[in-house]
This record gives C-alpha cells, structure tokens and sequence, in this order.
C-alpha cells in the first residue's frame, strides 16, 4: 500500500508564558514588555512578577518520524502531555512544526475538540455545508451525503437550530458525522468521541471502521485501550515528545500499560512523602502473595493469592475504603474491589497507624495471563484520597487442571471450576432409572 502520511524528524517548541492575555493586543503589549525588560503589563495588583531573563521552554514533540500506509488505522496512546494532540493538530496544519517535515497525500478531515470548525451562530445544515467547503467537496457532494450526515448524527429535529444552542454531545455526533462522511482521505479522531455517550461512540468505531475498509486512513487518539485493540492494526505510544515504541496494536498497548510497573510481585515506597497520597493517608506498598505467604510476581492460577495493599493513615479520617481495579495487559477492566467488604471496617473511622488491606483472588478465577492492579483510596461519594494507576503487574501460569493439560490460551478472561456430568444415554444404568 502507499504512504499517505509521512513524518520526518518532527519537533514543535513553545517557549511557555509569551502569551496567554485575553486578547492579541495583550499578548503583544506582554511581548514588548519583555523586549524593553519592563514589568508584565497582564500583573494584578499585589502579584509578583516571577519572570527572568531565560523564558521557559518545552519540546512538546522531539525529533519524531514515522509513516502510515493508505487503508491503516492507527492508534496514537500516551498519557496527557506527551505531545498526542500537538502531533495531529500538525498533521492537521493547525499549527506549524518548529523543525522537521510532514508529508501528506489526501485530504485530511480533522475532529480535535468538540465542535472542531463548527461557527457557533451558524445552524447545523449551514455548518455542514461549510465543512464541506472547508474540506474541497463540491455543493452536489455534500447534497448527495446530507441526509446520511444527520441520521447519523440523530439531529433531524435540531438540524435549522444555532449549533451554540446545542449539547456538548449533539456537537460531537453532528461534527463526527460531518468528518467521517464527507470522505476525506484521511480521518483525524482525538479523544474527543469521549464526550458521547456509549452507544454513539460504539457506532463511531463501526464507522471508522468502514472507512478504513473503503481505503482511507484513520488516526485514532484515545485512551480506551480496548477501543485501540479493538479498531487498529497498528499503534504508536508517544512519551515526553518522542515515539517510545510502534508496531502491532497488542504488544504497544502491553508496553504502555506495564511502563513503570513492578515485575518483582512487590512495589514499595520508601519515601512516604513521594508516595501517592498527602498529609491523612500514604501508600507504602502493593504486592502479591502466594497461598503461603511468599511475595511473587509469578503465580499459579490453580492456587489463591492474595493482593496486599499497605498504607499509613497519618490523621484521623471517617468511613474509607481501599480500592483495586485488575486489568488484563490490554486495558480490560475486569472486575473492583474494596476492603469495605469487611463488615469490620465498613463503617468505622481509621486512626493513625499503619494498615494493610488484603483480598483473598480463588483458585481456578483467572486464566493464565499478565495482569495489572490499579489501586486508590477514597471516603465514598465524598472525596478521592488517592488513585496509583499502574501499581503493580503480575503473570498468572496454568499448571494443571483441566486447562492445564491443553496449550492452546482458552478465550475469556475467569476459568472458573465448574461442575460437570456426563451420561451416555445408551446406557443400561440410564434406561433403568
């Protein structure tokens, strides 16, 4: 297949504070402050002016380059301000690279943010057509493609209404529709398809879907790893404004969910005040343990383990629960728990000390696998105390049982041991009763 988007040695540099006044006129007035060494013209009364004389700079992207073959989808991950969206909305010509080249064949239709070339005083029938316009297709084009656009949308009641009049979820299904069927050759999709609820965004994976089979190309942020898995072939994990790896969906989005976990079964803090938590709670340590007590990142799925969490309470607090989320090496949730389960502790305020929380896992739960626990802290409907995304990876191994004397990986994610009987039906035991 031939490349339609080809990325050489891109990088972007902002140089933070130069602007950010309400108006251009304001930015202006702060830069030729800072050429004449002026104080800031933007500073309150009473505000210090903590400028020198070296701005302060960031390289949102850094030398990055890759390409993408016409017909892929590809996913684009990364944790907030690794320079995802600064990466697209170049592809997209929104803003210019600071060095380096981007070389695109086709038209690219853009979805960034909700609402993206939507004019807030026009209708949505007028905004199509002025998306339409925007992207080159001719008037018999977009015609021929409304009535699709606004059923897809599901806006026929509101399609003569301003669109500043709309929700934030009919802008998203209208501009969605609009950049998905007005057949660009590329399709741009930020992590804005977020903001819809799941049933639209179901259909919007179907759609980009399509368009990927009629040849087109997709580039597709989001941070639903099973939604990656789910619609690319291919993935790119940008980090601190460098690609950190490419290549087949499955094994980026392992990589990405691992990064910075313990393979030992153990991970501790030994800096109680770099630990996640604040001045009422800190977490010391997350680990697993075998039935006998060893701390292991290896396990036998044929036996129980535990999931330990270790904390400091350092001030009073009222009813509390410790939470974990596990996770396969994909992304997929699959289930919670709290140690509010323990009828004990359920409702009693917790004093300083420290305490471990513990969960018994069954034996015969989970396929064998690698696995992630996502761990937090909260006071229910109240207040979040502390989330620690990524705390701990494990691997769970199939020695026996009836799965174990088989090698291939059985579908799903529990392997529950289940009771089974047989009857031959031609048997005399059978026909007697």
């Amino acid at each position: 297949m031939p490349t339609v988007i080809k990325v050489e040695n891109l990088s972007k540099y902002y140089r933070l504070g130069l602007i950010g006044g309400k108006t251009l006129h304001d930015d202006l007035n702060r830069w030729w402050a800072r050429v004449r060494k002026q104080p800031d013209p933007l500073l309150k009364i009473g505000q210090e002016d903590r400028r020198n004389g070296n701005d302060e700079s960031i390289w949102a992207l850094r030398d990055v380059s890759f390409e993408v073959q016409q017909g892929e989808i590809v996913g684009i991950i990364g944790r907030n301000g690794a320079g995802k969206s600064t990466l697209l909305k170049i592809l997209s010509r929104i803003t210019a690279p600071t060095s380096g080249q981007v070389k695109v064949k086709g038209r690219i239709a853009s979805l960034l943010e909700v609402g993206t070339g939507f004019h807030p005083e026009l209708t949505g029938r007028e905004n199509i057509y002025l998306n339409g316009a925007i992207l080159g297709m001719k008037k018999a084009e977009i015609d021929r493609k409304f009535d699709e656009i606004v059923a897809f949308a599901e806006v026929e009641k509101f399609i003569d209404t301003p669109v500043k009049r709309y929700s934030s979820g009919m802008y998203v299904r209208l501009a969605f529709a609009v950049a998905a069927h007005l057949e660009p050759e590329i399709l741009v999709v930020d992590e804005v398809l977020a903001v819809g609820d799941a049933a639209f965004q179901k259909k919007c994976l179907g759609k980009m879907g399509e368009v990927a089979k009629q040849g087109r190309t997709v580039l597709f942020v989001s941070h639903s790893m099973p939604s990656i898995i789910r619609l690319c072939y291919q993935a790119i994990w940008v980090d601190a404004g460098h690609i950190k790896f490419e290549g087949p969906t499955n094994g980026v989005v392992a990589a990405y969910l691992s990064d910075g976990t313990s393979a030992t079964g153990e991970r501790t803090w030994s800096d109680i005040a770099k630990s996640p938590g604040d001045n009422r709670i800190r977490l010391l340590a997350v680990r697993v343990n075998d039935d006998e007590g060893n701390t292991k990142s290896t396990l036998d799925n044929q036996h129980p383990f535990y999931i330990e969490i270790e904390y400091q309470i350092l001030k009073r607090l009222p009813p509390m629960r410790i939470v974990f989320t596990l996770s396969t090496n994909d992304g997929l949730d699959i289930f919670t728990s709290t140690d509010m389960a323990d009828p004990a502790w359920a409702e009693r305020f917790r004093l300083p000390g420290r305490y471990v929380s513990r969960c018994r896992i069954p034996d015969n739960f989970l396929i064998a696998g690698n696995y992630i626990l996502r761990v937090g802290a909260d006071i229910p409907f109240i207040e979040i105390l502390f989330t620690c995304n990524n705390a701990l990876s494990f691997e769970l191994m199939k020695t026996g049982g009836i799965s174990g004397r088989f090698p291939e990986k059985w579908a799903g994610i529990i392997c529950p041991r289940l009771s089974w009987s047989v009857f031959e039906l031609d048997s005399p035991d059978v026909k007697n009763g």
